[in-house]
Order: structure tokens, then sequence, then C-alpha cells
């Protein structure tokens, strides 16, 4: 349906408005340079008979007559979500099936629960891969010659650039051309596709691993693995995203960290059982990690394909199909038909000329984009500078370092790896309570002071029996404040402040700046053990922790329980504003309030939302 078929003057008035913020600053503000706006309510302010019409107008285009009467029905719900008991042309069981929808909220189709569970399979495939070469890290360098652990000093430093090159390779892979093809990928062959070409990525470079004589190629391998992994956590969220019903997606994005945390404790689990099997071990570590992705491999063609992919080819029937197995019933089916259809409609008009390369640059050049691709970057590189992946990639020589045996260095990472993964619970009533921005504040200065108290307990000598247990004492607890916040918040910070139009590539950035600063970690940091010492170590990524505390506090704008539209109008005030604020406002308040304990003291806010509505949203000329 093009915006030919209903007369221009159903559309809002798109003249500019003026509005005020608490900060005193006048802004002119259009509705048509806010390309968010007008693609999320693309029904908004149509006349009730114009969209009758306009619902049959589709119907007929699309070969879907006999579907004229829920299709309409449909469409007046999608324009009237929040009024749908008004609506007269719904009868009273179309009444009741709406009203249940929000009531039993989890009360789903078999077909949404079994893309879920394939979705928390690729998450785990994905924590799986990343564990693979913990335990092998004990055994693969001697094995293959590059022993990181040489008596020459010399040789030693170059062996321990070789073992890091090897251990980042998945997130070279990752971060240089997995990530980056998702959209092309997504293009050409669609979500399951996509999915299905990462899990054969998942699978047989992971074998080749376990069958590799050299170390030249164990890299290849390890890089090839990190294209599918890349390509797969750019392109699972956003399938599981698609899928599910706007109720309960939100807790469907953060499960990928939590069933990535599953991964990761799968892996060491793994890794602590076959330990036992001798030489071969490393090659068995590695190689186990192809488990998780056979049934990926296989389960995805048993998912219906994503509606919105289906509808963005053409292929209306079989979006329609694919809603029917996902929704309860043909009307909610038809209802998200339409408004996607709606949506795609509006995309297509805002986004003419727009291709991947011009999208790409958008997310430096629009200003709205921009400080979106700013807070999603500093989000994603906190996570590694957090430095929870120098004990999730190395935790098995750590605690050799600390005097462990090998068994009990592995046993330990079993440990770590629960721990992870259970304080990950907590995250999904969090996050949406206490809030992303407060998660990350109140748990980086926290990590902070575990990491620098473990690294200090390294200096204990090791006859000292109170040693072994105080090191993984400080590394559990700083685990456990890690999961319940920088753990869980990047994925769905960053799958959330990217307007729709630049969704898919915003989301390759956000997960490509992740996965490239984990493997400079993981490159660096025997090298790093080999020069400062594990404590030298420990204490550098103490200090990064408050680092990450400090651009957090500037740069990180909260998101909790923000519409679309208020996100707009939060990314629209430049970061001079929000960093002034924060330091002439914020950080006072918390110095009165929780140092002076001054109960009197208040917080003006930074944004007034009694302001924000329907019509103005909002791109912003400062």
């Amino acid at each position: 349906m093009s915006n030919d078929s209903i007369p221009n003057e159903v559309y809002p008035s798109e003249k500019p408005e003026t509005e005020h913020t608490n900060q005193g600053l006048q802004r002119e503000v259009t509705l048509d340079n806010n390309i968010q706006a007008k693609v999320q309510n693309p029904l908004h302010g149509i006349p009730h008979d114009y969209l009758i019409a306009a619902a049959r107008q589709f119907c007929v285009e699309h070969n879907m007559e006999d579907k004229t009467s829920v299709v309409v029905k449909g469409a007046l719900l999608a324009q009237n979500p929040g009024e749908f008991d008004k609506l007269t042309e719904l009868d009273e069981e179309d009444k009741l099936v709406i009203h249940r929808e929000r009531t039993h909220k989890w009360h789903q189709p078999r077909a949404l629960y079994f893309t879920i569970i394939l979705c928390s399979i690729g998450a785990a495939v994905q924590g799986w891969d990343q564990e693979g070469s913990n335990g092998a890290n004990l055994s693969f360098p001697i094995a293959l010659g590059i022993n990181d652990n040489d008596p020459d000093q010399a040789l030693a430093a170059r062996n321990q650039w070789l073992v890091g090159v090897i251990n980042a390779g998945p997130y070279i892979g990752s971060s240089i051309i997995g990530c980056w093809l998702s959209d092309p990928l997504n293009n050409l062959f669609g979500r399951r596709g996509t999915i299905f070409i990462c899990a054969l990525f998942c699978i047989f470079p992971v074998i080749g691993s376990a069958c590799a004589q050299t170390w030249i190629q164990l890299l290849v391998c390890r890089l090839l693995l990190g294209i599918g992994m890349g390509a797969k956590a750019s392109t699972v969220p956003v399938f599981a995203a698609e899928n599910t019903p706007a109720a309960i997606r939100g807790g469907l994005v953060m499960s990928w960290q939590l069933w990535t945390a599953f991964g990761i404790f799968l892996g060491v689990c793994a890794n602590l059982i076959l330990y036992q099997v001798g030489d071969i071990a490393w090659r068995l570590q590695f190689g186990s990690a192809f488990i998780p992705a056979v049934p990926l491999l296989i389960g995805v063609y048993f998912c219906p394909e994503s509606p919105r992919w289906y509808l963005k080819k053409g292929r209306v029937h079989d979006a329609y199909r694919s809603l029917c197995r996902l929704r309860n019933t043909e009307l909610q089916a038809a209802r998200d038909l339409y408004y996607i259809h709606s949506q795609l409609e509006a995309e297509r008009e805002l986004l003419q000329g727009s291709s991947y390369f011009t999208r790409a640059v958008e997310l430096f050049t629009i200003p709205r984009v921009r400080r979106a691709t700013l807070a999603s970057f500093v989000v994603m590189i906190a996570q590694q500078m957090c430095g929870i992946n120098i004990i999730a990639f190395y935790s098995s020589t750590v605690f050799v370092e600390g005097g462990y045996t090998e068994k009990s260095a592995l046993l330990a990472s079993f440990g770590f790896g629960l721990v992870n993964w259970l304080f990950a619970f907590p995250a999904v009533w969090t996050i949406d309570t206490f809030g992303r921005r407060n998660l990350l504040l109140a748990t980086f200065p926290n990590m902070a002071w575990t990491l620098l108290a473990s690294g200090l307990c390294y200096l204990i000598p090791n006859g000292n029996s109170a040693k072994i247990p105080l090191v993984a004492l400080f590394i559990f607890i700083f685990a456990a404040f890690y999961s319940p916040g920088e753990g869980p918040v990047p994925f769905t910070y960053s799958a959330e402040v990217f307007p729709l139009s630049h969704r898919e590539m915003g989301m390759a950035w956000a997960v490509a700046t992740c996965l490239f600063w984990a493997a400079v970690l993981s490159l660096t940091f025997p090298r790093m053990v080999g020069a400062m010492t594990i404590t030298g170590a420990f204490c550098f990524y103490a200090g990064l922790n408050l680092l990450a505390f400090v651009m957090i506090f500037f740069l990180v704008p909260e998101t909790k329980e923000r519409t679309l539209e208020e996100l707009d109008y939060v990314f629209a005030v430049p970061i001079h504003t929000h960093a002034n604020y924060q330091l002439t406002k914020s950080l006072p308040y918390f110095i009165k309030r929780f140092i002076f304990w001054q109960r009197s003291a208040k917080l003006e806010p930074l944004y007034n939302f009694d302001e924000v509505d329907e019509r103005t949203v909002r791109s912003v000329k400062v």
C-alpha cells in the first residue's frame, strides 16, 4: 500500500513546533525530521473510514480477499490498541482474546516457545564457544610447540603473544568480518538462513580446532569460528524480537546474556569432565563446543521465519502464515501483519536511497543516532574494561597462577561459571526496576575493589593456606557483581537505543565493538601476565573499572521504562548538556544525600517527560 492510496489530509500536520526543556533552551522540532516517530506510529491520525478502505485495498493488492474481515479488524486494532473495547467492529469474542492477551501474556503458541528455546540455544552456543579454549589453555601451547612458560624469556614472550592471538581468534573474526556480514546475510537469506549458516561456522571450525596439528591451523579455525559467532550474535536477538509479542519482548532481549552465561557454564563443565582424558584433553575441550550447535542447525528450520523479513521481501502470504503460527488467533496475526506492513511502508518512504554504507555512515553523522552510537559504544567497551573476560577466557590459567593444581583450577572455574550464570537471573527483574544506568553505576565500583582484592591476594606466599580460598572468593564475588549489571545491560541497552531505521546496523556496530575489545583483551592478557604478573594485570583492570564508571556517569543516559518517542527526546539532548547536568546537579545531590545524609536534598530532573506526547517528537536543532 503506497501513501498515494490515502489522501494527504489524513496525516497529522507536520508544521514545526517549538518546545521548551527544563534547561530553558528553545528547540524547533519537526515530525518529518524524526524518522523514528513516523515509523513507530504509521497509523496515527488516519480517519476510521480511510483506514478500513486502506485495509481492504491491501487485501485486494495481495490476493487476500478471503481474509478481508479479519485484516480490517486487525488494522483498526493496530491503530487503537489501548481502546480495543470501543471498536464496534470487534465482537465480544475478539475483545476477550485481546483482553486475555494482556492478562495472560505468557500464554503463547508452541511455535513461539520453540523459537525462544532455539534462540536460547544460539546464546548458549556463543558462551560454549567462548569457553572452549579456557581449559585447553593449560595444555595446547605445549602440544603445539608454543609453550608460554618456556625457560627462554624471549621465546616465552613470543609464545605468549601467539597464545593470545589464538584465544583472540574468534573475536578478531567476529568484529572484523562476522558482525558486518549480518546485514547482507539477513537481506539475502533471512533470519533462519543466516542462523543456519552461522551454525555451520560453529560446527566445522570447532571440529577443525580439535584436529589441528599446528598453531597456524588452530588459529585459522578460530578465525572462521568468529565469523559465525559475530553474525549469530547480531542476528539471534533480532530474530527473537521480531517473532515475539511486545509484551514479552524485553525479557527475551535480556535472556541473550543469561543463556550465554549458561553456555559458559556448560563449557567449564565440559572442560572439567574432559580434563581426565589425558593428552588429547585439549582437543576434546576445543571440539566439545560443536555439541549445542547441532540442535541449532537442525532446529532453525522448524521455527517460523521472521514475518518482518517476509514483508520486506513482499511475501505477504508467507508473513501471514508465519504470524498465525506465532500468535494465538488470526485476529492477533492480522493486527501484527498490517502494523508491520505499515511500518515498513513508512520506513521505505523515509529511507529512499539508503544503502548499507549510508546507514553505516549515518551512525556517526545524524546527531540523534550518533549519541546512541556513543552510548552503546561506552556500555559495550565497558564490558571488556571491567575485566570479566580475563576470568572467562583464562580462569584456569588464573587459578593455576594462584597455586591451584590443574584439576583444582578447573573446579574453581566451574564455580566461577556457576556464579556467573546464577547471578544473571536477578537482572530479569532489576533491569526494568532499578534501571540500566543505575545497575552499571552500582556494580562497577564493586567490581573494582573485588578485582583489586583478588589481585593483591596473589602476593600472599604460596605456603599460606589462606591464599587459594581468598583468590577464589574475591573472583566469585566479582562475578556476582558483574552478572546482574554489566553482564546483561550492554545487549539490552544497545538493542533499544537505536531508531528502527538503523537498528540492524547499530546492533552490528555494538556487537563488533564488544567483540573487538574482547579480542584485544584475549590477545594481550598472556603477555600482560608475563610482564606485569597476575597482580599487576588485576590491578590494571581494577583501574579500568573506575574509568568505565566515569565514562558511564557522564555519557550514558538512562533508558528504563521509556517509550521510543521518549528515547528520541532523550538522545536529542546534546552530550555536553547531559555531562554538565551530571557534574553540576547529579553529583552534588549524591554527595549531599548519601555522604552527608541530607534527606532534604532534591535532584532537579534533566528531562521533563510531561512535555513529550505522541505528536511532538523531535529531531532537535540546538
